[in-house]
C-alpha cells in the first residue's frame, strides 16, 4: 500500500469515527458512543456556559458528562461536510443539529464546528466541539423565566 492510500485509508476511518459519533449521540446510545473514544481522550468545549465543564478527560469522564444528553436533547445531526486536512488523522467537521430540547419542548437548532483528532487506530483522542451555548441556554430555559434570572443551565453530567 502506497503512503498515499494509507493516508486515504486512515482518513475515511477517521471522517467514520465522527460520523458515529454523531448518529450515536442522537440515538443516545452513550455506551456504544465512548467506545469510539481512545481511553484517555478528551472532550473540549470552548464556549461551554456555566454549569457544563470545559474539558472532559478519559472514558469513566465521558460517560458521566453525557450520561444525561439523551433525556434532555432529541436531536438529529445533518448537513456534515468533512473539511480535507493535510493530517489523515485529523477531521474538521461542519454540522447541524435539529430538534427539541426535552425539559421544555423548545426547539433547538444548533450549527457546529468539530475538530477531532484520531489515533491509528481510528479512536478520537481529542474532540474540540465548537458550538453556541447561547442556544443551548435558550432551548433549556424555560418560558417563565425572566430575563433577569440566572439563565446557565445544565446538560453534562
Amino acid at each position: 500500500m502506497t503512503v498515499k492510500e494509507d493516508d486515504a485509508n486512515r482518513r475515511a476511518a477517521a471522517q467514520h469515527a465522527v460520523a458515529e459519533h454523531l448518529r450515536l449521540t442522537a440515538a443516545g446510545r452513550v455506551d456504544e458512543w465512548v467506545a469510539l473514544f481512545a481511553p484517555d481522550a478528551v472532550l473540549e468545549f470552548p464556549f461551554a456556559p456555566a454549569g457544563v465543564p470545559r474539558r472532559v478527560s478519559g472514558r469513566d469522564a465521558l460517560i458521566a458528562h453525557m450520561s444525561h444528553f439523551p433525556e434532555t436533547f432529541d436531536v438529529e445531526f445533518g448537513d456534515l461536510v468533512f473539511h480535507e486536512t493535510v493530517d489523515p488523522g485529523l477531521v474538521i467537521a461542519e454540522f447541524r443539529s435539529t430538534g427539541t430540547a426535552r425539559p421544555t419542548g423548545k426547539p433547538y437548532e444548533q450549527t457546529c464546528i468539530s475538530v477531532v483528532r484520531t489515533d491509528d487506530d481510528a479512536l478520537i483522542t481529542h474532540y474540540l466541539d465548537y458550538w453556541n451555548p447561547l442556544v443551548a441556554i435558550e432551548a433549556l430555559t424555560p418560558d417563565d423565566v425572566s430575563s433577569a434570572s440566572d439563565r446557565s443551565v445544565t446538560f453534562g453530567g
